[in-house]
């Protein structure tokens, strides 16, 4: 009980029991109201799905209602002595039973269905894993060059911070038109928003770790002999190492913010096409089950990347410890 006791302190350490615990409550306490909301009439069902429409000629079976346009279409038909229209408590269609989201999930993988991104959820992200994956690679093959030189040299970052300052205002969006007019419609515009959406980001965090890096390492490795590129590849990136791959795990998660927005230029695809065409249908136990593998496969790499970041820094765990 120490553990969960120090949780609730400022600054307060857990230990390992405590940590699994709140992390299974993490995820059993959503899931727990999502299912109260769903199931329990007398939490929120603010709608009436009609099983029988009774003497109203406007109804029709499977239809959705008001609670209080049912109750006043009941209260006609027995003005008129009809039938009375017949219903049972519902949620309205945009919010999906985690059983029908389950069950839309798990036949995303198992169902025969017509190919094509508009019907398959594995067809279209693996469409938008691709686009991910090129945005962030060519962001950070400009990014983390670029933002350990502005780190470690002061007239590069007085040459290049200024504008990057400026740019990293500029919504990604906004150069969707000029990036379809340069690069067409196909998938090279979306790539180019992720990169744009993530590149000015990623110059100025890396430039803010580079600088963060111990200076009595740099003071020490100059009194050695050391210097220029001898310097900055055998003191300067090793020393940033931990903290910039800790930083491009946070980035990863700033590009796949920018994916709905990028897959909406140019031609419609990926997971947002999926999305879209669904709900256009009111499909959305799709649609609630493509956002869930978006965040599983998200919150799995970052996890991933977490258990490599263990393996490859010890040191960093032992001298954090």
């Amino acid at each position: 009980m120490q553990g969960f006791s120090a949780s609730w302190r400022l600054y307060g350490r857990t230990d390992r029991t405590a940590r699994g615990v709140f992390g299974v409550l993490a995820v059993l306490l959503p899931l727990l109201a999502w299912s109260a909301v769903s199931y329990l009439p007398f939490v929120w069902h603010p709608q009436v799905l009609i099983t029988d429409p009774g003497g109203e000629d406007y109804l029709e079976s499977g239809m959705r209602m008001n609670r209080a346009d049912f109750s006043r279409a009941v209260g006609e038909m027995r003005t008129k002595n009809l039938p009375v229209p017949q219903g049972v408590a519902t949620n309205p269609v945009y919010l999906p039973s985690p059983g029908e989201v389950l069950t839309a999930f798990g036949r995303a993988f198992t169902s025969s269905a017509p190919t094509g991104a508009e019907h398959s959820i594995t067809q279209a992200f693996g469409h938008s894993i691709q686009i991910i994956f090129w945005g962030f690679v060519i962001s950070s093959l400009i990014g983390v060059p670029l933002g350990v030189l502005c780190g470690a040299l002061p007239a590069v970052a007085r040459l290049v911070e200024p504008s990057v300052d400026f740019f990293r205002y500029l919504p990604a969006p906004a150069f969707g038109a000029l990036a379809v007019a340069i690069l067409g419609i196909y998938d090279a515009p979306k790539i180019a928003i992720i990169v744009i959406g993530t590149l000015f980001q990623q110059i100025l965090v890396i430039a803010n770790t580079t600088r963060k890096l111990d200076f009595a390492l740099i003071e020490a490795s100059r009194t050695l002999g050391a210097k220029g590129l001898k310097l900055l590849f055998r003191v300067v990136i090793p020393g940033i190492l931990p903290d910039l791959y800790r930083d491009q795990r946070i980035l990863l998660g700033w590009a796949w913010t920018y994916l709905i927005v990028a897959e909406l230029i140019g031609t419609s695809s990926g997971i947002t096409w999926f999305i879209t065409q669904q709900a256009r249908y009111q499909h959305f136990d799709n649609v609630y089950a493509a956002m869930v593998l978006i965040g599983i496969v998200g919150l799995g790499t970052d996890m991933v990347l977490g258990l490599l970041a263990r393996r490859l820094f010890t040191w960093k765990r032992e001298s954090d410890g």
